[in-house]
C-alpha cells in the first residue's frame, strides 16, 4: 500500500437538515470529486449524551435545547474523511457556519441561510478530529485501503 505524507482524517456530519433536504448524495459526491477518500461512513441518530458530548461547549448557552432537539429530529450521516491536509480543506468545502455569510460554490453558501440549519458539521482543528473520529466511529467503522484516486489527485512528491 502506497503512503502518503501529511495526510489527515477529519469528520463531517450531515445534520439532519440536510438529510431532510435529501442533500446526502450531493454533499458526499463535492467531497469524493475534490479527491478525498472515504475511510468511514454511516447513518445514525444521535443520544443524548452523544449530542452532550460532541456540543458540550454549549451546553450553558440558552440555544442548547433547541440545538440538541435539531440534531435529533432525524439521523445524521456521519463521514470520516482522509486525505492532505484534509481538517482545512473540508471547511473550506464547507463555508462559514452562518450560511448567509458562506461564499456561493461551499456547501453552505449553497444550501443554507442561517447558522442554526446549516446542514454540515466539520472538525475545526487535529485535536478535535481525532477526538470526533472515536466519538463518532469505532475502530472496526474506520478502513484503512489503497485509494486509486490518490495517484492522480497527488503529486509523485506528495504521495511520498
Amino acid at each position: 500500500m502506497l503512503i502518503y505524507m501529511n495526510h489527515e482524517r477529519t469528520v463531517v456530519l450531515i445534520k439532519p437538515d440536510g438529510l431532510q433536504r435529501s442533500l446526502v448524495g450531493e454533499i458526499v459526491h463535492r467531497f469524493e470529486r475534490k479527491g478525498l477518500k472515504i475511510v468511514g461512513l454511516k447513518m445514525m441518530k444521535l443520544s443524548d449524551a452523544l449530542v452532550e458530548d460532541h456540543y458540550s461547549h454549549h451546553k450553558d448557552q440558552p440555544f442548547f435545547p433547541r440545538l440538541k432537539r435539531f440534531m435529533q429530529e432525524a439521523p445524521v450521516i456521519a463521514m470520516v474523511l482522509e486525505g492532505k491536509d484534509s481538517i482545512a480543506m473540508v471547511r473550506t468545502m464547507c463555508g462559514d457556519t452562518a450560511g448567509a455569510k458562506a461564499l456561493p460554490g461551499t456547501i453552505r453558501g449553497d444550501f443554507s441561510i442561517v447558522k442554526g440549519a446549516n446542514i454540515v458539521h466539520a472538525s475545526d482543528s487535529t485535536e478535535n478530529a481525532d477526538i470526533e473520529v472515536r466519538r463518532f466511529f469505532a475502530t472496526e467503522e474506520i478502513f484503512d485501503y489503497e485509494h486509486g484516486a490518490f495517484r492522480h489527485v497527488y503529486s509523485e512528491e506528495e504521495r511520498g
